[in-house]
This record gives structure tokens, sequence and C-alpha cells, in this order.
């Protein structure tokens, strides 16, 4: 599959606009979206956006970049990405079931695992306790 990276240098945009744009950017089907501090032309802090997405959905992704940022212009090209397999697991917890993200290499072994945020998130608003706590006992449980 070709991935794409779209990027756009901006140093006058209102930074109440960035949220409701990533928010646009992924529901269009951005894969990533990622907004990095820079300092820009005659020293003037901005934002770098960069957004990984696959090759289809470049034109649609590129439009919403124009018509909802103050940026005049963006940049493209294609990346090569090499991924984990991945996988979404349950995994009980003193708390209750927590979903766990994981990646495996090609012999099938585990290379990352991290608890899904809106998983701990809800869990831990249900049970009143920090989520910190909910991340701890999903990190320990055994992976089924």
């Amino acid at each position: 599959m070709k991935i794409i990276q779209i990027e756009a240098n901006i140093d006058d945009m209102n930074p109440e606009w960035y949220q409701p744009l990533m928010e646009n950017l992924f529901a269009a089907g951005a894969r990533d979206v990622a907004l990095i501090p820079a300092i820009m032309k005659k020293g003037r802090p901005g934002v770098k956006v960069e957004i990984l997405c696959d090759a289809s959905k470049r034109a649609k992704l590129s439009l919403i970049l124009l018509e909802e940022s103050t940026t005049l212009g963006v940049r493209f090209w294609s990346v090569q990405r090499q991924e984990l397999a991945r996988e979404v697991l349950q995994v009980k917890t003193p708390y209750g079931s927590v979903q766990i993200k994981v990646g495996r290499d090609a012999r099938g072994k585990i290379i990352n695992q991290a608890p899904e945020y809106e998983s701990c998130r809800k869990l831990a608003e249900a049970q009143k306790i920090p989520i910190k706590l909910i991340y701890q006992a999903a990190m320990q449980a055994k992976l089924s």
C-alpha cells in the first residue's frame, strides 16, 4: 500500500482551530496527524502540520488542510513504512476488562504493547479511580 506524507507550515493561524482541523483530517481518513512546533521565517513561532495517509486520500486531505487552515500550499510525497502486525486484545484487570494494542514481528513475537487510551479512560471513569491505575493493571495483566 502506498503511503503519502502531506505537510504544511503555518505561522498565522488561531491556535483554537488546530483541534477541529485534526478531528476533520482523522474523520476523512488520515492515518496520523502531527502538529510540530517550529520557528518559521522572520523568527515567528509556527506549526508544521504533518499528515500520513493512503495515496487515495491525498487530494481530499490536502483540500481539508487548505480550506480549514491558513496555509497557502501543501507539500506531499510517497514514504516507505515498516510496520508490525497489529491486533487489539482484551485483558482482565482487577478493575474490569481493558483493550491492549499489540504489535508482533514476522515470527509472531510481541514487540510492543500498550493499553488503548479510550478503554482505560472509560474504565477509570466508571470505577472512579485514576487512569494511571488502569494502565498499570493492564500492563501487568496476562495477554490472552
